[in-house]
């Protein structure tokens, strides 16, 4: 049995931050991770030519970011790719109309500005929507107040339901109303051309990170706690647990005594996703130059309707899309190369013979992770806001839960996560915490 003053479940991000900022303040910490590497959901695959994010790509505004700051403290090399929150517009992007012909500019142009005075309405309709009512109910709300014509009317009801898909893979009518309202960019957005991963590096640097320890159980009272894994159990003053929304539902991780009835309903308002990323690498580009993003309009882009152009993250050509909401359910059990001809199936709709087979593709597979069960969570209709913060609360001066899902301002984000950790840390000083004192500790 090993004793220590803060046993943490989950080397991810939430986690390996609030290790770091214990061990940095004196405090004997031991990590323990289900998985045989550190990084949770945010995991790089380097084992084709060029690295691949499978989990968590951005992040979403570095303007006053933490985790910018971290990144850029610890050397990361990030890449500008300002179009990873559903923009319709602000940087290049080519869209295809429902016959499959390319908009012109100002076609384009003025599709977006639809978007655009749609969504000041619509934060009007989120306003004064009562509870238990869903995305897809306020969207139609505000459609309808707008009268825009059925044509334009279609195109802006798809772009909500994609953007819904895309930004928390969920079925617009079973997202809260208030679910993307956390749907905001402060600054440009950066991808990470050396792979995301390195941030969990850097986080995990001189830390006691145990691998392969699955959590079993967790035993909390007012001396301390105890967590059980099939090698061994570890007793701590305190302990963080950071598991996702998907095992916390699962009961595969036991609770003794159970989780309070206020920190379960809080979880009960939030859903793992269905998101998935199929990422294509090809011979040569066979798309325009020059733009961030395709985007398909009409029915045939039901489950394929945007591809983003990573050609520029290693100069080979590449395009990524998401299999997202209904489309990620319904291809769960396909075999990757059927999901591949799928995607290429829209590709060819829009450029023809000019296709070729991509060289390479990976294909995600967060649903059927058994330590995630998804890839991030999402707010349920009727759930609130401060679900998030809520679970989150200290659980008998103990126990503390953290991650992606307890963050309300920026949740299913890595900055949630990070910030998550910075919390928890300071529940357990119980004292504040320069933020910055995360990446300080790199000499930076």
């Amino acid at each position: 049995m090993t004793h220590t003053d803060t046993v943490i479940v989950g080397a991810g991000i939430a986690g390996l931050t609030a290790a770091r900022l214990l061990a940095r303040a004196g405090q004997r910490v031991v990590v323990l991770e289900t998985r045989d590497r550190i990084g949770g959901r945010v995991h790089t695959d380097r084992t084709g030519a060029f690295p691949v994010d499978r989990g968590a790509s951005w992040i979403h505004g570095i303007h006053e970011a933490p985790v910018a700051a971290a990144a850029q403290a610890f050397g990361m090399r990030t890449r500008e790719f300002t179009v990873g929150s559903f923009q319709p517009d602000g940087r290049p992007i080519a869209y295809f109309g429902p016959d499959g012909t390319r908009l012109s500019d100002e076609e384009a142009a003025r599709f977006a500005a639809d978007v655009h005075a749609f969504d000041t309405e619509l934060a009007v309709t989120i306003g004064r929507s009562t509870r238990g009512t869903s995305y897809a109910q306020v969207v139609d709300e505000t459609l309808d107040r707008l009268r825009m014509g059925a044509a334009r009317t279609a195109r802006v009801r798809e772009f909500m339901q994609h953007r819904t898909e895309e930004q928390y893979g969920a079925w617009i009518g079973d997202l809260d109303a208030h679910g993307l309202d956390d749907d905001t960019i402060d600054g440009d957005e950066v991808v990470f051309p050396d792979g995301y991963d390195e941030l969990a590096g850097h986080l995990a640097g001189g830390l006691d990170v145990r691998l392969d320890h699955v959590v079993t159980r967790v035993d909390w009272h007012p001396a301390g706690v105890a967590v059980s894994t099939a090698r061994g159990e570890f007793t701590a003053d305190q302990a963080i647990v950071t598991a996702p929304v998907g095992v916390l539902k699962s009961g595969e991780l036991e609770f003794e005594p159970p989780l309070p009835e206020k920190t379960r309903e809080a979880l009960d308002g939030l859903e793992m996703n269905a998101f998935e990323k199929v990422v294509l690498r090809f011979p040569h580009r066979f798309w325009p130059e020059d733009v961030y993003a395709l985007r398909r309009q009409g029915v045939t882009g039901e489950w394929w309707h945007s591809w983003y152009d990573l050609t520029e993250l290693h100069g080979v050509p590449t395009l990524l899309t998401f299999a997202a909401g209904p489309c990620a359910r319904e291809t769960r059990d396909w075999a990757d190369e059927r999901i591949v001809g799928s995607v290429m199936l829209g590709l060819r709709d829009l450029f023809g013979d000019a296709v070729v087979d991509p060289v390479e593709a990976v294909v995600t597979r967060w649903q059927d992770d058994p330590y995630a069960h998804g890839s991030y969570a999402y707010m349920t209709v009727g759930s609130r806001i401060e679900d998030h913060e809520r679970l989150a609360d200290p659980i008998g001066g103990v126990l503390h839960l953290a991650g992606e899902a307890t963050w309300s301002d920026d949740p299913a984000t890595v900055t949630a996560a990070f910030m998550s950790g910075h919390r928890a840390a300071e529940r357990v000083l119980r004292r504040e915490i320069p933020i910055a004192a995360v990446w300080e500790a790199a000499g930076a």
